[in-house]
């Protein structure tokens, strides 16, 4: 079963252009990545520092392997992490009984 993860990401005034340029090198090496199934960027049409992450790994182990990725922990933890006001992750299970 597919784990799903989302995120909201709010970068610091002025930013969001590195923010922008993080997100377009990440992406690609997520999008590789063999438990990946696919990440989305999403921006909000009423606020462009309003940028949506969705996310869907084979499964949790695949998540768990991602994190663990040392392209996930230069762009993300130790480039994008500190230009960031807000930083919101949640994971979701597909509700098959609805």
């Amino acid at each position: 079963m597919s784990y799903i993860v989302t995120a909201r990401w709010r970068p610091r005034a002025g930013e969001t252009p590195a923010i922008e340029a993080i997100l377009k090198e990440l992406a690609a090496a997520i999008r590789n990545e063999p438990g990946n199934v696919s990440f989305t960027v999403h921006r909000a049409r009423d606020d462009t520092r309003d940028i949506f992450l969705h996310e869907v790994y084979a499964s949790e182990a695949a998540f768990k392997e991602h994190r663990d990725m040392q392209h996930f922990k230069t762009f993300v933890l130790e480039r994008a992490v500190p230009l960031l006001e807000q930083r919101e992750i949640r994971m979701w299970s597909v509700a098959d009984d609805i």
